[in-house]
């Protein structure tokens, strides 16, 4: 399967609802290990992540249903090529 690089915005009630931790969930679950998520300044949420597109896709779809006390107005996906940097998923601050 092919592996590409997702770069996320989740738009809408989506800090302070416990959203880092659903994605957190959500990845391990998947078995996507590269990646990270973190609140933005903007009230966004960013997710970046590598792996197969199949399995990104599945976790995109998460996303937009997010955790039940987010609301989620938008997701913004663009896919690009893989970097390989990332040796974990994890929740940066």
């Amino acid at each position: 399967m092919k592996r590409v690089r997702a770069n996320i915005l989740v738009k809408g009630i989506v800090q302070g609802v416990g959203f880092r931790h659903f994605v957190l969930v959500n990845a391990r679950r998947l078995n996507i290990t590269e990646g990270y998520v973190r609140n933005l300044p903007t009230g966004d949420v960013e997710v970046v992540v590598e792996g197969e597109r199949g399995l990104l896709n599945e976790l995109i779809k998460q996303l937009r249903i997010g955790p039940r006390s987010a609301w989620v107005k938008d997701v913004v996906v663009s896919f690009g090529e893989p970097t390989g940097e990332f040796d974990s998923f994890e929740v940066r601050f």
